[in-house]
């Protein structure tokens, strides 16, 4: 991969406090593919109003926003898409022409997840965690017509999330639940890469199997709902869709399903 960086070259940036290879490798993987003159760098920002500055002034196409920004960006844009006043987070940014436009593609990747997997609006879903991709994952289940329960250990965040989208907060999995979301660390590589988010029970229980986590994809969670014959929804379909909607914001080019899948494979090594 060869990527002819020159005066042309319009540039995207993520801004994270500890970012990762991952976006870095998809976009420019994409950018190379489709031959475009664009370029993605990784950025920690000092000074996050300062950085949002410099996209305006540098005219910087697009800019992804990770943790701890993605609300402290808010007001420093001009407008908002529905995806992201929905939960009232930003995880990417457009420049058109200097008017900033904040979007959310993790809840747009989720949502169209649960449509392409035909997942039952009828089933009553508990997902456990309360933390930032949480509400992402928690609106775009409700928006899709669900109900369910937010299992947290934190009860003032758990409850806090359950009471916005019109849900039960507990601190144990409800026996119902038929669909098992999880959004914890869990399973992530690091301290708990070997604990599995939910029981074997819980799991044998339920009709559907979704877990967030990445890195790795192959989770101790997702490998019992393997195990279990268990349908999955994992995390790498997650980081997937949701930075080829940002390919997509950035560029104007829809990404080919064969196209994302190759970038993604080419980020995970």
């Amino acid at each position: 991969m060869v990527n002819i960086v020159d005066r042309e070259t319009v540039l995207c940036i993520s801004l994270a406090a500890r970012p990762s290879n991952h976006g870095v490798r998809f976009h420019n993987w994409l950018f190379d593919h489709y031959g475009l003159n664009y370029l993605y760098k990784a950025v920690v920002p000092v000074d996050i109003t300062a950085a949002i500055a410099g996209v305006r002034g540098l005219d910087i196409r697009g800019a992804a926003v990770s943790m701890p920004y993605k609300q402290d960006v808010i007001r420093l844009i001009d407008a908002l898409d529905p995806s992201a006043e929905r939960i009232d987070a930003v995880n990417t940014i457009v420049n058109d022409d200097g008017l900033l436009t904040g979007y959310n593609t993790d809840y747009i990747a989720v949502a169209s997840l649960l449509r392409s997997h035909d997942v039952a609006p009828e089933f009553h879903v508990a997902v456990h965690g309360s933390g930032g991709m949480a509400n992402a994952v928690v609106a775009a289940l409700a928006d899709h017509g669900m109900r369910g329960t937010v299992v947290a250990r934190n009860e003032t965040t758990g409850s806090a999330l359950a009471q916005r989208f019109g849900w039960d907060y507990a601190a144990q999995v409800p026996e119902g639940a038929q669909m098992l979301v999880n959004v914890t660390p869990l399973g992530m590589f690091g301290d708990h890469q070997d604990v599995q988010a939910f029981s074997d029970e819980a799991i044998a229980r339920a009709e559907v199997i979704f877990d967030v986590v990445a890195y790795p994809v192959e989770t101790p969670l997702i490998k019992a709902a393997r195990a279990a014959g268990k349908p999955i929804i994992h995390g790498g379909e997650v980081v997937a869709l949701q930075a080829a909607e940002q390919f997509k914001l950035y560029t104007g080019v829809d990404p080919s399903p064969e196209a994302v899948e190759q970038a993604e494979a080419y980020s995970q090594n």
